[in-house]
């Protein structure tokens, strides 16, 4: 099983809409670590790490129709796989 991890920085409304814990369900959900935070510009930091296929299904919900607020972009970068385990929110 290949494993990735991504930071996805996420621009739009989704600061005060409960997106962080959205995020945090569906990671968990996913079985992914990492986390989610706001950033001082308005948009929302999200790290997942796991399997690669999760990795994929859950930057998929980040603007997907069931996310809170409105998203208007994610730019995603890969990174390292660091073998975090757990989810925060901050």
């Amino acid at each position: 099983m290949t494993r990735r991890r991504v930071v996805a920085l996420v621009s739009g409304s989704v600061q005060g809409v409960g997106y962080r814990w959205f995020v945090r369900g569906r990671a968990e959900a996913a079985g992914l670590a990492g986390s989610a935070t706001n950033l001082p510009d308005g948009r929302v930091e999200v790290v997942l790490e796991g399997p690669d296929a999760a990795v994929d299904a859950v930057l998929a919900d980040l603007q997907g129709p069931r996310a809170p607020g409105a998203v208007s972009r994610v730019d995603v970068r890969d990174e390292p796989v660091q073998g975090r385990t757990g989810f925060t929110t901050a």
